[in-house]
Parts: structure tokens; sequence; C-alpha cells
């Protein structure tokens, strides 16, 4: 059974805004990464798992049990990192926490300790002198001062400077390895890339992509940019049995989709013709998350 499901949620707002029919599941041990750019539909998906909203259609569940209907009970289990930070005003940071601990009726002092010297928080400031990267470093040890076996996580380094940021993918890191659950929304390909088993691409509410995160890193096809000295190469080059991202013959240039196998013939086939420039594009997260955010549909070959 898997820890965190969402079963076919739809919630629509109006006006194309929601989620529409979304499906994914995360097993206990992986973490899992819900990519796509702001008003996706990340943070709608998320405060449902949450139980926070209630599904028109469909349904979420944590450890085999409906979201909404036992939202009290599931959140004890959960280290909840919202995307939007909001403290109390007149607290300082030592009481806030104070005020999470009992609310969770938990008390872990060594653990909360180890927390704010990782992430280098001074928690004895009021929270309406804090910077915003220094309140997202509170909700930090906020959302993992209880030690929760599943952690959901919505754009959790937002505010963070890039030194932070790392500290936190290394925190995560051991988190997974440690056996959490760790569900985590994020429009930042570094993040996604270095912490994640699998991930899912949004695009206006829907999922277009799910895939094993080593399954892209092993991937053999890359794409070139070839640019020719004149007509006549670039023609015959086109004319050849490649799979063509793109033909620019008004450059005389092409982009080609070249597997592993297929190099060694490549190679030969260039090398006879007039070539004045050549570039290969990495094959990346990045790059492959942009085809679906781009017209031009360069990168195809990964399983959707």
């Amino acid at each position: 059974m898997p820890i965190i499901d969402v079963e076919h949620l739809t919630k629509d707002y109006g006006h194309g805004r929601g989620v529409f029919d979304v499906s994914i599941s995360v097993n206990k041990g992986e973490c899992y990464g819900f990519l796509g750019p702001n008003g996706a539909g990340k943070t709608t998906t998320i405060r449902h798992l949450m139980g926070f909203s209630k599904p028109q259609k469909g349904k979420t569940s944590i450890l085999g049990k409906d979201s909404w209907r036992f939202a009290a009970s599931l959140q004890n289990s959960i280290g909840y990192l919202p995307g939007e930070i909001a403290l109390p005003s007149d607290i300082t940071g030592t009481q806030f926490l104070k005020m999470m601990e009992r609310m969770r009726g938990i008390r872990n002092d060594a653990y909360c300790k180890m927390l704010l010297e990782r992430f280098e928080l001074d928690p004895n400031i009021h929270t309406k002198e804090m910077s915003l990267g220094v309140k997202r470093k509170l909700a930090v040890v906020t959302a993992f001062m209880h030690d929760p076996d599943i952690l959901i996580l919505d754009e959790p380094t937002s505010g963070l400077d890039p030194i932070m940021q790392q500290t936190f993918i290394d925190y995560i890191v051991s988190e997974k390895e440690r056996g959490k659950t760790i569900f985590l929304s994020s429009h930042i390909f570094h993040e996604v890339d270095a912490t994640c088993d699998r991930i899912a691409i949004i695009k206006d509410g829907r999922v277009v992509s799910e895939f094993i995160a080593k399954d892209l890193k092993e991937h053999s096809n890359r794409i070139y940019r070839v640019t020719f000295g004149d007509e006549e190469s670039y023609y015959k080059f086109v004319s050849l049995p490649y799979q063509f991202a793109s033909k620019n013959p008004k450059k005389n240039r092409a982009r080609v989709h070249v597997d592993d196998s297929q190099i060694n013939q490549f190679i030969s086939d260039i090398t006879s013709l007039n070539v004045i420039d050549f570039h290969e594009f990495s094959f990346t997260l990045e790059s492959y998350f942009m085809q679906f955010y781009k017209e031009d549909k360069v990168f195809e070959g990964v399983k959707r």
C-alpha cells in the first residue's frame, strides 16, 4: 500500500485553474518530486493531501486513511512545510517552537537543537524582525522537529540562500536514507534532481509525465545541432535517415536525435560534409521539463 496516494483528484476553480484527474502515489522510503511552475497545481494537490480542502472528485489518502476525514490525526505523523510562511507577529522563534511542541504533545530538545545548529538558526528573534530566509528556516525546523516519518514539502527552499539550499538538500537525502517518505513540490530543477527517486511533471493542473529519475539520467538519446557552410551539405545531411528535432534551411542548420548506438555512424556522416559549427545539448531534467512548456518540442524519447 502506498504511504501517500492521490486518486483521480479533481478540484476545478474555474477558468482553467485547479487540478484535474491527478493520480500519483508515493511508496515507503521514497522521495517523490512534483515539478511544475507557480500556478501549475502543486499547492492545490498538497492542500488536499493535508486535509485543508475537500476534493470535488477522487480522493487523497495517507497511510491508507482519507486525508479529509482523518486530517487531525494524520497531521501528527506528517512534517508539513508550506510554500507561504505565516507566523504570529509578536512572538520569538523560541516561543513559537515551544507552542508547536505543546500543540503536538511532543518534546525532543536534542533533535530540535540539532536542527537549529544544522540550519544555523537563532530562534531568539521576534518573528516580525525576521527576514524571509530566517522565517523559512524556522518553518523548516518546525516541520522536522518531531522527527516525522512522512514529509510533505511545498517549495521548501524558497527564500533560502544557496548555501542553505544545499544544506536542506543534504538533509533531505539523509532523511531518505533513514527511511522517511517524502513528497517534495518544487520548480527548482537542482533540488528535485538531487533528492527525488520518481518525478511527476504537472502542467495546467494535469500530470503530463511521470518517470523514474534514474532512467532520465541514464537516457542514451542525445541532441546535436549541426550548422553547415553550404546548402549542398545541409540538404545531404537532412536527407539521411535520422530523427530530426528541427530543420532550418535558411541557416543551413539542423537539430538531430542520435542514440549512443548511432554515434559512430553519425560522426562518419558529418565528417564528409562542410560542418562549420557543432554543439551537443545534454539531456537533463530541465531540458526534458521544458519540452512541455515550449511549443517547439525538441526532446522526445522518455516514456510519458
